[in-house]
């Protein structure tokens, strides 16, 4: 949860209470245009045994207008621009500086130094979205060395033909040693037809037609000059979507498959309230950094005790206090960064990092059912979600499994204890709060909701059904 009066979202919902008179809140509403995916995993018309897949049109639809696309295999980095990069062969694919194009001097907001930086860039080749889209994330994985950052930025090309200008999605670098820059997104980015809201890119007039029919996708790598230090990137991708306006969405089947239960280590970040406020305010507000320590260590993966040694011995759960410091945002002033959380999670051994959407709950069941869990994210006033006890402008949570009924076990981190995480929420009103694109706040006014903003874990070494699984949901 977070505390902060008003959610780093406002853009988005204001957009979105624009359009409330405009789109039909049915529960059955269409995408506005373009081709449909298959249903489900075995394509229209369901499994090979006969039985009827388990998600309803409205979902196929939603599912329809997501779209992943990523780079990260020695093709995807050799088919695009290089511009001082070379492509890093082996188990874990990656572009790195070969020599530097140039040298800079940036001014670091958070910290008022002024430094040159040598740097080299890599930029995707045009990708045109099978649905034009209204909103759109960009994720990434890399290492970054101490005196090495990243720059990403995404330059749209509009369905009137017109085209963005090149938006900053953010200034990343894994640590915070002195001299680094302070890892941050970047505001004030709009050219009157769209804008960056922190790490999301979404288009001014919901309602109107005008959507982004493609984008290009830049990553500028940065280190100290005369140096021979590099940054590794690994993956870069963007979840484009143009998900129907509603406040409700349709009831899904239960899947089978989904009916068991991960065993997701469980942390609380209730536990870590004042600790370390110089990090959104202390624990209370750190559910994105908890959630994902919990999918970390899930994996096999952990801080080490020198990565500790800065924690105050006397505070329980030190990962997760190391977690929120290497998740914040300098200027959002928060460590619910999604792409930061995500590039967090694949600094660790052979892990990946990836922030999507999925259009169904029968999706997160057909994870869990391969043994993925997923960070959810969702907003909700205290009488949407029995069992909870709080409502909330903006919360992750992490799904560990489902009930034989088909209800949602999440490890929710606003919890008094760790013992407390474990929790059991009704599936209807689980997969509202989170699928929804629109909601009412405890004001009674039309803002935004997430529309079933994930954020996927995986390590590179899967098994043949995990990566199918993932495949089915554009993430290769």
């Amino acid at each position: 949860m977070t505390s902060r009066p008003t959610p780093r979202r406002t853009v988005l919902a204001v957009a979105i209470g624009v359009v409330v008179a405009a789109v039909s809140s049915s529960a059955h509403a269409a995408p506005r245009r373009g081709p449909q995916r298959p249903v489900g995993p075995h394509g229209p018309d369901g499994p090979e045994d006969g039985t009827p897949d388990a998600r309803t049109d409205a979902d196929a639809t939603a599912s329809a207008a997501i779209d992943y696309h990523g780079w990260a295999s020695c093709r995807d980095w050799r088919s695009g621009t290089a511009e001082g990069t070379r492509v890093e062969t082996g188990d874990r694919p990656g572009v790195v500086i070969d020599h530097p194009i140039g040298t800079t001097l940036y001014t670091d907001p958070h910290t008022g130094a002024r430094t040159a930086w040598e740097y080299a860039a890599w930029t995707t080749p045009r990708y045109t979205l099978p649905v034009p889209a209204s909103e759109a994330v960009v994720s990434w994985n890399a290492h970054t060395p101490p005196g090495t950052w990243l720059q990403i930025e995404l330059h749209g090309t509009y369905t009137d033909g017109t085209s963005t200008p090149w938006y900053v999605l953010g200034r990343w670098t894994s640590g915070d040693a002195e001299g680094d820059i302070r890892r941050t997104s970047v505001d004030d980015q709009r050219d009157g037809k769209s804008g960056i809201s922190t790490d999301t890119f979404a288009m001014d007039a919901a309602a109107g037609p005008l959507r982004l029919a493609g984008y290009e996708l830049k990553i500028t790598l940065y280190r100290r000059p005369g140096t021979a230090l590099t940054p590794t990137v690994w993956r870069l991708g963007a979840m484009a979507s143009d998900l129907p306006g509603r406040f409700t969405v349709p009831a899904s089947t239960p899947d089978p498959a989904g009916r068991r239960e991960l065993k997701v280590p469980r942390y609380s970040q209730e536990i870590h309230k004042g600790q370390y406020p110089e990090y959104d305010n202390g624990g209370e507000a750190w559910c994105s950094p908890t959630s994902s320590q919990m999918i970390i260590e899930y994996w096999g993966r952990r801080p080490t005790p020198a990565d500790l040694a800065w924690v105050n011995p006397a505070y329980a759960d030190p990962q997760v206090c190391h977690a929120a410091r290497y998740t914040y945002d300098y200027q959002y002033q928060g460590c619910g960064n999604w792409p930061f959380n995500a590039a967090y999670a694949a600094t660790y051994r052979d892990l990946r990092g990836v922030v999507t959407r999925l259009g169904s709950l029968n999706d997160a069941e057909r994870l869990i059912g391969v043994g993925i869990p997923l960070i959810t994210s969702q907003s909700f006033l205290a009488t949407e979600l029995d069992g909870a006890g709080y409502g909330t402008a903006g919360h992750l949570m992490t799904v560990v499994g489902f009930t034989a009924k088909g209800d949602v076990i999440a490890n929710d981190p606003a919890s008094p204890s760790n013992a407390a995480v474990r929790r059991v929420y009704k599936r209807r009103q689980w997969e509202n709060i989170w699928l929804r694109t629109k909601r009412y706040n405890a004001s009674n006014k039309v803002v935004s909701g997430t529309g079933g903003i994930c954020y996927l874990y995986f390590p590179v070494d899967l098994t043949a059904d995990q990566r199918r699984v993932l495949g089915e949901l554009g993430i290769r």
